[in-house]
């Protein structure tokens, strides 16, 4: 990413999301959208190609991210070496994603939590090696996704050293992690009655 991204709109998607009218999108001032790839255990999101070229052909800055469901470090680094093939095949090297490859560590729906994987160190571990897969494979603009609370009080983030770019969900008024890239400020930005993730680039990628 450029210096001249800091302080640019974006929006985050994924099949959830529906039929998106990029161009109202464009129009609307998004300059960039991160689009899931996919979830699990290789699992394919069913939209990723169509929001990729929607997103493209639009004129907007794309990066991709990954839903994880990894309970273990060896799953993390499957579901890496699925995105980076998935990426590859299309045609979608790391020069083309200028906004970024993101690491999604949550546990949105409590899948982590039933199955006993919320210990600290396990989910700063499968970041990592989720992180070092795509390195590894020329993927080095790879970050992780997380909220304010996880990142401050679930993952060790000084584990993965100054080059991993943190995207920060923190639905507020500002982010208070003070070096995230990206900052996710609500889910609630409608554009063209539709309702998405905003987003707003704070440092480079």
């Amino acid at each position: 990413m450029s210096e001249s991204m800091k302080g640019k709109r974006g929006i985050d998607v994924s099949e959830n999301n529906g039929c998106i009218d990029w161009e109202a999108v464009k129009e609307a001032g998004i300059d960039f959208a991160i689009v899931r790839l996919g979830y699990g255990n290789c699992h394919l999101d069913s939209c990723f190609y169509d929001n990729v070229n929607g997103a493209l052909d639009a004129g907007l800055e794309i990066g991709v991210y990954y839903y994880s469901y990894a309970l273990s470090v060896e799953a993390a680094k499957r579901e890496a070496e699925f995105l980076v093939d998935t990426l590859l095949d299309c045609g979608l090297p790391m020069e083309r994603l200028t906004m970024g490859v993101w690491f999604d560590m949550e546990d949105a729906d409590g899948y982590k939590a039933r199955h006993g994987a919320i210990d600290g160190q396990l989910l700063t571990g499968m970041c990592s090696a989720f992180i070092d897969t795509c390195y590894g494979r020329g993927f080095d603009r790879c970050g992780v996704y997380a909220s304010y609370d996880w990142l401050e009080n679930r993952l060790d983030t000084f584990q993965w050293g100054d080059n991993t770019s943190i995207w920060c969900a923190q639905w507020d008024e500002e982010c208070d992690w003070e070096s995230a890239a990206l900052w996710q400020y609500t889910d609630a930005l409608e554009i063209d009655g539709h309702i998405f993730d905003g987003n707003i680039c704070l440092a480079e990628v």
